[in-house]
């Protein structure tokens, strides 16, 4: 039978209509075009401490077959990442540092982002043993918190560091030389660039601005240069930590998520250490503390859909259950490890805010003078 011309356009017309309500369809859920498309490949750099969550098997899985991604996530520090032209020039789609404040620096590093976002969070801790905490609490500068956890006064801790304290007179009895905690490098990775901004907050009596900033930057210079020598990375310090124990890593900066992470890698590990190791490591919380956002800054439009997977369900599930990372504003996930429940505190309420971009990168200066 033939098919008139009039019928054969509007055939036309209406597969082309059904096309491109179908692509836009696609475009708008790419949960379904990545069962159907060939994988798109994204290539950008992300914090360290993040290297776990990307290598996951099942995060990898869920970001190909759900999301139709396929990540070359390589890894740097956070600061550098946002700010050295070694790698800003390789051209990368998405970054994912570790702080809110590096969007902002990125950005003056001319860096053209289409989208930004923070995925999960960690609070900034202090990771120490549990002879140590002890003495800490005798010392006046920590407090029992329940089970193995503790709060720390940082402010009390940093004005023993930078009067020259020594450990026995802050109630560590057995530790040789002056008090110290160790971060990583401020200039390159971003716990000890936010311990720095905490540190100068805490010394300046509120959030630090411009005109405090000359009043203070001298007594963070002096906490930063009694911690000796410095990690480029977060992963490579609290290796250091594990690795050394209480008497060559003391007391140092880290993400809550680490040891999280850490336990669940080998939970048979972790219950041989509780019974037999002669120090086991502890959680401090600052109080107060800051929050470690996780933004996704994507560079090129492609990686807009990034954002939209990192943020669903079942990956910031993962990112609780495998990783320790907190949701959108500091929450924990539905799942609760019994080797882990008496911890985490469930609830951090004594936050301060991270200084403003300017500032941070002066006082990043000033260190690196």
């Amino acid at each position: 039978m033939a098919i008139s011309r009039r019928a054969f356009g509007i055939g036309l017309v209406a597969a082309s209509a059904a096309a491109t309500g179908g692509y836009v369809y696609l475009r708008e859920h790419p949960e379904i075009a990545g069962r159907f498309g060939e994988a798109k490949r994204l290539f950008g750099f992300a914090g360290g401490e993040k290297e776990g969550f990307l290598a996951n098997a099942r995060v990898k899985s869920v970001l190909e077959r759900r999301f139709g991604l396929i990540l070359d996530g390589r890894r740097a520090g956070s600061v550098e990442m946002v700010r050295e032209h070694a790698l800003l020039d390789q051209k990368p789609q998405f970054l994912w540092p570790s702080s809110s404040v590096l969007v902002e620096v990125a950005r003056s590093s001319g860096v053209k982002i289409s989208r930004d976002q923070v995925i999960f969070n960690s609070p900034i801790v202090l990771y120490s043993w549990d002879r140590i905490a002890e003495g800490l609490v005798k010392g006046g500068i920590a407090q029992p918190a329940g089970g193995p956890r503790y709060t720390v006064d940082l402010s009390k801790l940093l004005k023993a560091i930078i009067t020259g304290e020594n450990w026995s007179s802050i109630g560590v009895a057995d530790l040789f030389g002056r008090a110290r905690v160790v971060s990583t490098d401020p200039n390159k990775s971003n716990s000890g660039f936010m311990f720095a901004g905490l540190a100068a907050s805490l010394l300046s009596g509120d959030v630090v601005m411009p005109e405090t900033l000359s009043k203070i930057d001298g007594d963070v210079a002096t906490v930063f240069r009694r911690m000796g020598f410095k990690p480029p990375s977060s992963g490579k310090l609290f290796d250091d930590y594990v690795a050394g124990g209480p008497g060559a890593q003391p007391l140092i900066v880290g993400y809550e998520n680490q040891l999280v992470e850490w336990v669940l890698q080998d939970a048979e590990r972790w219950k041989r250490l509780e019974a037999n190791a002669p120090a086991k490591p502890v959680i401090l919380y600052p109080q107060p503390t800051v929050f470690s956002a996780h933004p996704l800054i994507s560079v090129e439009r492609q990686a807009d859909e990034l954002i939209e997977a990192l943020t669903s369900e079942s990956l910031l599930e993962m990112a609780w259950e495998d990783h320790g990372f907190r949701g959108p504003l500091g929450t924990i996930g539905k799942a609760r490890n019994a080797l882990l429940q008496s911890r985490l505190l469930e609830r951090i309420d004594a936050v301060l805010p991270m200084p403003d971009a300017p500032v941070m990168l002066a006082l990043l200066d000033r260190l690196a003078a």
